[in-house]
């Protein structure tokens, strides 16, 4: 009876210490939310990853900022709070992409000018190209301002000077 009670006491003590591996993440361990919200963020030790993919051996920076990115999620702030959290102790510069409001917004739409831009340029120079006259032969010959007898004397020479 004693050994039973024994038993079932160090059971319940067992699943008494595993509860808290259950409930919140293991230090280093990320929320798939905390995940989420990192990917939106570039680590700041000059490495240019993404903070939740920052390879860094020791990167002490990094390691940081996920923790105090898992702090706050665990606490339920909004990810805008975190947002503004992290810009105000890093700047803009955390973004790992540009917000689509205010002049970022330019940063996203210039490629799309400049696709607009090119293609109106090359089918300006090919419609320009497609109106002038084709010469060809005799009228390229007058066209040009040399004669016959000079065009056939350089062909000759030139055939001359390049044979082997």
């Amino acid at each position: 009876m004693i050994k039973t009670r024994t038993h079932i006491f160090l059971l319940l003590l067992l699943m008494l210490a595993s509860v808290p591996a259950f409930v919140a993440p293991v230090a280093g361990q990320q929320t798939d939310r905390a995940k989420q919200i990192g990917g939106k963020f570039m680590c700041m030790c000059g490495c240019n990853q993404v903070l939740t993919q920052c390879n860094h051996v020791g990167c002490t920076v990094s390691t940081s900022m996920l923790k105090e990115l898992d702090v706050a999620v665990a606490r339920g702030d909004s990810e805008n709070t975190i947002t503004q959290a992290l810009v105000q102790e890093f700047g803009t510069k955390v973004y790992a992409e540009p917000p689509k409001s205010g002049f970022s917004l330019v940063a996203w739409s210039l490629p799309g000018i400049y696709l607009f831009l090119g293609t109106l340029l090359v089918v300006a120079v090919i419609s320009r190209w497609r109106k002038q006259p084709v010469l060809a032969g005799a009228v390229a010959i007058q066209a040009s301002g040399i004669s016959a007898d000079l065009l056939e004397r350089g062909r000759a020479r030139a055939a001359r000077e390049t044979q082997d």
